[in-house]
């Protein structure tokens, strides 16, 4: 039985009385890590507030849960098999990380093989995924190849066929790599932008469209059934999960604008904070630190939202990564054994990009009255080449805001100018944006979201509950029988009778 009852009993003081308590708190509660500063001092954990989640990892049997997780176990329970991200950074079973190099070196081969082939005529990837398909080599990409040169990279995931014009207007069908990336080969929305892109091929005269097209799949078979010539199919193991995917081939697009030396840094960033959550005393761990904040706000202090902030331009689709990542894995009302969750679960996760989110969203952050931990992240290098003055005043407000939320501000005279502090934030302090931070990092959210999850005693690893809307959609464009009238007066609506 897991007890929380020493963690629901916490009642620390207010941060600037833990601050004046102790001298050294920001070192206590500050970890470093590939290339990463990961400062919990604003928040309200103290070491009362540590030993109680010790204590709960103790009874939520954490250790071996995650000694499970890197041995290449069935921790997946209802899907019955392993989950092996890890293994594709070569942290995990003997077997798994075999097999995931072997699929590495697939791919690698692949890219010289194309290379080799069409240099000079490739200058386009349309790479077309959805979900974590999409989400993780789209953050990559962004984050990391600004200013590079190998190839327009453009990631489509809607459904909406303005997102797919708007990529074939600005590419030459003639010059394009067409990337499908589908776990399973039966998404409908990947499948359906698919069959537009080679339309648009074949309108534009290319003669093989087929020939253009690479697969990156847990299902080879499927993506040869649909068309694709088997030595363009690049497979990944069915236990690494969607969200938890870049790792694999369905980095493949990542790998070919950013090189392979990236894409290989970039694993290797993440195995070094895989080594560090796997052999890290909890006191200094930094995916367990943070998980443990987001576990005492959420089920002590019952904020129902966490906000990150990314105080660089480059980092601008980390917030919607990070949804998708944590209100997919522990967004759940049962734990794994199916039983009903007796408490909250993931929380909200939002966020965007400093400073356009101060003249947006800080004021109920400062004021309001939902408390909001918050998280920033900033990088120490500049990503740009223009007057210093850019990116001090950038990382001089990142700081500053966490120092106001902490200190607030009294005004009896006007309420309206008084804030009232005590609203925690941590912040993220990366040394340079380059793949083997931004591999820690990436790494260190899976493993914090694992680390909740586990101490929830939830199945961070399935995600039935995005099948019953897809499940609906198909049924709707069958006729709509047996929807509620709100519903089928919509689809008349739209479609007529």
């Amino acid at each position: 039985m897991v007890d929380w009852s020493k963690v629901e009993a916490l009642n620390p003081p207010k941060l600037t009385q833990l601050f004046e308590r102790d001298a050294d708190r920001v070192a206590k509660f500050s970890v470093d890590v590939g290339g990463l500063h990961f400062d919990f001092s604003k928040t309200h954990l103290d070491a009362d507030a540590v030993a109680a989640f010790e204590g709960l990892a103790k009874s939520a049997n954490f250790a071996a849960k995650r000694d499970a997780l890197f041995a290449g176990e069935k921790v997946n329970s209802s899907e019955g098999r392993a989950v092996t991200h890890t293994a594709e950074r070569g942290e995990g079973s003997p077997d798994d990380v075999a097999q995931a190099a072997a699929l590495h070196a697939r791919m690698r081969g692949l890219i010289d093989a194309i290379e080799g082939e069409a240099l000079g005529s490739i200058r386009h990837i349309l790479h077309i995924g959805i979900g974590g398909s999409a989400l993780g080599p789209d953050l990559l990409i962004d984050a990391l190849g600004r200013q590079a040169d190998r190839y327009d990279v453009a990631v489509v995931s809607n459904i909406d066929g303005v997102a797919l014009e708007e990529v074939f207007d600005a590419f030459d069908p003639h010059a394009t790599l067409l990337v499908l990336a589908s776990k399973t080969f039966t998404t409908i929305e990947t499948l359906t932008n698919a069959e537009s892109a080679l339309d648009w091929m074949r309108d534009d005269g290319v003669e093989d469209p087929y020939g253009r097209v690479i697969a990156l799949t847990a299902a080879p078979d499927k993506a040869i059934e649909w068309g694709v010539d088997e030595t363009r199919v690049l497979p990944f193991a069915e236990s690494v999960g969607g969200r938890y995917s870049l790792w694999s081939s369905i980095g493949f697009p990542a790998a070919m604008a950013l090189g392979w030396d990236a894409f290989q840094e970039l694993l290797e960033g993440a195995a070094e904070m895989d080594r560090h959550f796997r052999l890290t005393a909890a006191h200094e761990n930094a995916p367990m630190l943070a998980a443990f904040a987001d576990l005492y706000y959420a089920q002590v202090r019952k904020c129902q939202t966490r906000a990150t902030f990314a105080y660089d331009e480059r980092l601008r689709l980390l917030p919607s990564y990070l949804q998708q990542l944590e209100m997919e894995s522990n967004g759940k009302g049962v734990t794994a054994d199916g039983v009903p969750l007796d408490r909250p679960s993931s929380p909200i996760v939002w966020g965007g990009v400093g400073t356009d989110a101060q003249h947006a969203v800080f004021q109920l952050l400062h004021q309001g009255t939902n408390l909001v931990p918050v998280e920033f992240v900033a990088v120490i290098e500049a990503g740009d080449s223009l007057a210093a003055e850019h990116h001090e005043a950038l990382l001089l407000n990142a700081f500053a805001q966490g120092a106001a939320l902490m200190k607030g501000r009294e005004n009896a005279a006007d309420p309206q100018r008084a804030y009232p502090g005590d609203r925690p934030s941590s912040t993220i302090l990366i040394d340079q944006l380059d793949a083997r931070a931004l591999g820690a990092l990436l790494s260190f959210y899976e493993h914090r979201t694992f680390v909740s999850g586990a101490l929830l005693g939830i199945n961070p690893y399935d995600q039935f509950g995005v099948e019953l809307g897809k499940e609906m959609a198909k049924a709707a464009g069958e006729g709509g029988a047996g929807f509620d009238a709100s519903t089928q007066d919509l689809i008349k609506r739209a479609f007529g009778e």
